[in-house]
């Protein structure tokens, strides 16, 4: 392939997806628009007008922002790439570091990174303070924003820069073969990362505390007993701190495995239904869900580091991206960038794989509890996280990891879908 040819493959296919996913954005839109008068007949009786019209207006604010963003991103990339952002930026820390060296790779790439968060910044901040404000969701104060930021940065260079370090190395010097060796240093970071999270780092910016509803533990607890499940403990986070949207998720591998609460969540559902919420969380544990998703995860990361591998010693790779400069860390950033936008395709894929996981865990909750207390704690989740009931279907089979909710209380209820 000629560089001018990647070239034009790469403008057509950042424009292509960035118009696609505008057009299906204002779609999704549309739609929830149009439907925006009137509550499902299935939440009828469940959820008030007014929440769903809170619902339509959030999910378009948020649609709105996500536009801007996506234009925004579009021009980065193409400044970056096309636009020599990256070949100035390279030039940057030649002249402070030896050309090609690990010192200069790791800053290069710890530079480009930390400008992407910058970018990124305007509409983080607008999401918090301005739309979540808006809709009542939001409970982040600005002092807890930049605490929470300064503490993601320290993070960052704490692990980050010695992993990338790390990565650069072994691309170095393992050889041709080097894809190997960095995929299974990948593969024990990120078990280190799950086992260090829950006791380490997860605490640095939230609190958690056993839970002690002896109402909501002794369901839980029967619950576990049911399913054969073991944890290291039950916790409510204080979620509410920032946020009043809820959420219940499991943390960890072995026997550091969590199970955090938001205390939003247990201030909203009854027992029963946070019983039968967790009962769906062990539906993807025991319907190895987890599992499957790292074996892909695994899978996939290997073919991408194999070409990589190959894309190292293409020239047309890094001319075509607007770069002279062909240096394992100058790959890797083309790599990194270049990657969402062809993947893109790959989208609806995976999200038709995690829909179908969302039905069997569904399954499961109705096997080891009540299927009508799942079916209320959705509904009242709904109502509450002001999640739209009336997505558009093309833009939902595109995106959407849940199914949608009339369908997913359907399959619930046992009638056909």
């Amino acid at each position: 392939m000629t560089e001018s040819l990647f070239s034009a493959v790469f403008l057509a296919a950042v424009l292509a997806t960035t118009g696609f996913k505008l057009w299906l954005a204002h779609r999704h839109g549309r739609h929830i628009l149009a439907h925006r008068g009137q509550v499902p007949r299935a939440f009828a009786e469940q959820i008030p007008l007014s929440a769903h019209q809170k619902a339509a207006d959030y999910t378009r604010a948020r649609l709105r922002l996500g536009a801007v963003d996506l234009l925004v991103n579009a021009a980065w990339i193409l400044a970056l790439t096309l636009g020599g952002g990256l070949q100035w930026l390279y030039g940057q820390w030649t002249g402070l570091a030896d050309a090609g060296s690990i010192v200069q790779g790791t800053a290069f790439l710890a530079t480009l990174t930390l400008l992407g968060a910058v970018i990124e910044l305007p509409a983080t901040l607008y999401r918090t303070f301005v739309i979540e404000a808006r809709f009542g969701f939001n409970k982040m104060t600005p002092a807890l924003f930049v605490s929470d930021t300064l503490k993601s940065l320290a993070l960052s260079a704490l692990i980050g820069l010695p992993v990338i370090a790390a990565v650069l190395w072994l691309m170095s010097a393992m050889g041709t073969h080097w894809w190997w060796a960095v995929w299974l240093f990948w593969l024990v970071f990120n078990l280190l990362v799950l086992l260090i999270w829950p006791t380490f780092i997860a605490p640095l910016f939230n609190r958690f505390t056993p839970l002690e509803d002896e109402r909501v533990r002794g369901r839980v607890d029967a619950l576990l007993a049911r399913c054969g499940f073991r944890s290291n403990g039950l916790f409510v986070m204080d979620g509410s701190r920032r946020s009043a949207h809820g959420n219940a998720y499991f943390t960890g591998f072995g026997k550091s495995k969590r199970i955090v609460f938001f205390d939003t969540l247990l201030n909203t559902l009854e027992p029963l239904e946070v019983e039968a919420v967790l009962a769906h969380e062990l539906g993807h544990f025991k319907r190895r869900h987890v599992t499957k998703r790292l074996v892909l995860m695994a899978t996939v990361m290997l073919a991408l580091l194999w070409l990589l591998s190959a894309l190292m010693h293409a020239p047309w790779f890094f001319a075509g991206l607007g770069v002279e400069a062909q240096s394992t860390a100058m790959a890797l950033a083309l790599f990194m960038i270049a990657l969402p936008v062809f993947s893109f395709p790959f989208s609806p894929l995976m999200s038709a794989w995690s829909r179908k996981h969302e039905f069997e865990a569904d399954s499961y909750a109705s096997e080891q509890s009540d299927a009508g207390a799942l079916i209320s704690a959705l509904v009242k989740l709904y109502r509450d996280n002001a999640s739209t009931l009336t997505p558009d279907p093309l833009y939902s089979r595109i995106y959407d990891s849940h199914p949608p909710a009339t369908i997913r209380i359907a399959h619930l209820q046992g009638k056909p879908l």
